[in-house]
């Protein structure tokens, strides 16, 4: 985030007034996977009656948290865009030195799991590191960007030339991991990244969590890629 971008403390005292209230905060943590979800959805995720979720989604969109898709008769909230969910990531970051994990942590999730729509956890990081250890992945002042040699690498590992060769015109951020506290890929690069790894099966989804599970055959193209995950 540039100097330009950050909130002065008027926008900041309102973040922080959005997330006070439990409702509301559930809301959004149920939305950090980059799904959109009805209203009733909501308000039962955030135990709560119609009209109170309907005055929380409010209250939500007008301080732009949330973005709206109307669909016919249907309305469908999900989050702003991805600076408002590495914000709520940023958020949930223990203020200890890196050690152990928070209390309860989820190992799937702390192995791997959306953060918005793209990829992080331990393996979402150790994928950040290694690609910019080897110059695959480049970071400047436009954010982070792929570098041919690594579109060679995942046309190599099995990509089709015209889904890895996209990744190029693509930019990412550098987004910082709630469980890791290093960074992780985030962006259109990040979730483009995430999505082509979903579609090759090298990731599936769990059912009832932003847990994302590797293959076997993920596993392998990984480690075939410099990414290794300790055991």
């Amino acid at each position: 985030m540039s100097r330009s971008s950050l909130p002065n403390r008027y926008q900041l005292a309102e973040f922080g007034a959005l997330l006070a209230e439990p409702a509301r905060a559930a809301m959004l943590l149920a939305l950090m996977d980059g799904s959109a979800r009805p209203a009733g959805e909501l308000a039962r995720t955030a135990g709560v009656g119609a009209a109170t979720a309907s005055a929380h989604l409010k209250r939500l969109l007008d301080g732009g948290l949330l973005a709206v898709h109307e669909q016919g008769r249907h309305r469908y909230y999900r989050l702003a865009d991805d600076e408002v969910a590495a914000r709520l990531e940023a958020l949930a970051l223990p203020r200890a030195p890196r050690v152990p994990r928070p209390a309860g942590s989820d190992p799937a999730l702390c192995r791997a799991r959306t953060c918005y729509r793209h990829l992080a956890g331990e393996l979402g990081v150790a994928m950040c590191t290694a690609w910019l250890e080897r110059g695959w992945l480049q970071s400047g002042s436009e954010g982070l960007r792929l570098q041919a040699p690594a579109v060679e690498a995942l046309v190599g590992a099995g990509w089709e030339p015209d889904v890895a060769g996209r990744l190029l015109r693509l930019r990412g951020r550098g987004c910082i991991d709630w469980t890791e506290r290093r960074l992780h890929v985030g962006g259109p690069l990040g979730v483009a990244l995430t999505d082509a790894m979903l579609d090759a099966g090298w990731l599936r989804r769990a059912s009832r969590s932003r847990a994302l599970l590797p293959s076997a055959d993920g596993l392998r193209r990984f480690t075939q890629l410099g990414v290794r995950l300790e055991p």
